[in-house]
């Protein structure tokens, strides 16, 4: 296996966590999947953003760093590799977007210093999506607390996205468009993207095509 640590990002409803586990049960790899519907601060969020942008970014920051550092330096025996449904690179991209100013100078201190100390993904897969997509994908899920979520909020946090992956070249990341496919229910579409894991990148942004 070429890599040691996978992870998969993309907007909210981008079919992130589903990518994921279907990669990991394909590889007979060790699936980390992010904790956040213990957040209590998430359904606040979505009623209440200004209010509550600071410590729902905060809880996040804190549990994917104990969930990632703990899990990735604990091996499951017979796991070709780890693969999670998330990046700490996650947590700078939405507090940009969802943190005043004067917020987001002390939430960038503290994520930096989290950042030097903290496992990097291998090879990054980005699921694309356009946002009509993602609403419907958002909808047929039914999270009460998701009913509130404004098309701006997602556009914003697509841009945070494509300007991150544009500026970073000290990573693989594999960007996928996944407006048109279903690789849930296309088996040579999922089997291009597993493919991918297998595939020797060269650093920065690789756009592939579906």
């Amino acid at each position: 296996m070429l890599y040691n640590y996978v992870s998969v990002e993309g907007n909210i409803g981008s079919g992130k966590t589903l990518l994921a586990s279907m990669l990991a049960d394909f590889f007979e790899a060790k699936l980390i999947l992010e904790r956040f519907s213990n957040n209590p601060f998430l359904p606040k969020f979505y009623e209440s953003p200004k209010q509550n942008a600071f410590p729902l970014e905060l809880f996040f920051l804190a549990e994917r760093y104990n969930q990632i550092s703990k899990d990735i330096t604990s091996p499951e025996l017979f796991k070709n590799f780890t693969i999670s449904d998330y990046s700490i690179f996650k947590s700078s991209l939405f507090a940009k977007v969802t943190l005043s100013s004067h917020e987001l100078v002390l939430f960038s201190r503290l994520y930096d210093i989290i950042l030097n100390n903290f496992p990097k993904p291998d090879l990054m897969i980005y699921l694309h999506s356009d946002i009509e997509r993602i609403k419907k994908n958002i909808n047929d899920r039914n999270r009460e607390y998701e009913k509130n979520i404004k098309v701006d909020y997602l556009f914003k946090l697509q841009k945070a996205y494509h300007k991150f992956l544009n500026q970073t070249n000290n990573i693989r990341i594999v960007y996928l468009d996944v407006s048109e496919v279903d690789f849930k229910k296309d088996v040579n579409v999922f089997n291009k993207i597993a493919k991918t894991i297998t595939t020797n990148y060269s650093l920065g942004l690789n756009k592939i095509n579906l």
